[in-house]
């Protein structure tokens, strides 16, 4: 990614660095958001299940704007060639797979970035800021 920025703090030292603040990183789920949720007990589903076509469609054009598309799946590693095959066999556009994510759902995601996250209702569209309240650290 030659599109970091590189970022100090107030004493100078260097910190993690940031894309710019036009474009995005992408963490995106497989099984239930681009295609139909399949369980990692019926992997055989894997190889033949059908994208969702507002995902193909949406996340490609995000791809081609310059953000970064990264699947982060609850699938394990021993599925990445049906994943990675499936995912080219359609034509996703894609940087990269963390295979492993928890299963079970309820996430809670704890990080030192700014993090935003969008719970997927079954349709892919361009993203709108709504306000919502969220959960903070107590100061």
């Amino acid at each position: 990614m030659n599109n970091l920025q590189e970022v100090k703090n107030e004493k100078g030292e260097s910190l993690s660095p940031t894309l710019p603040e036009e474009l995005k990183n992408y963490l995106i789920d497989i099984d239930g958001t681009i295609t139909e949720d399949i369980p990692n007990e019926e992997s055989e589903r894997m190889a033949t299940c059908i994208p969702f076509p507002d995902a193909l469609e949406t996340l490609n054009k995000w791809y081609e704007q310059g953000n970064i598309i990264t699947f982060f799946t609850s699938r394990v590693e021993e599925h990445r060639q049906v994943t990675e095959t499936w995912l080219n066999t359609h034509g996703f556009k894609y940087h990269g797979i963390i295979f492993g994510k928890p299963r079970g759902g309820n996430y809670h995601w704890v990080d030192n970035a700014s993090v935003k996250a969008t719970n997927f209702k079954g349709k892919f569209t361009d993203l709108i800021v709504k306000k919502k309240s969220v959960e903070v650290f107590k100061r």
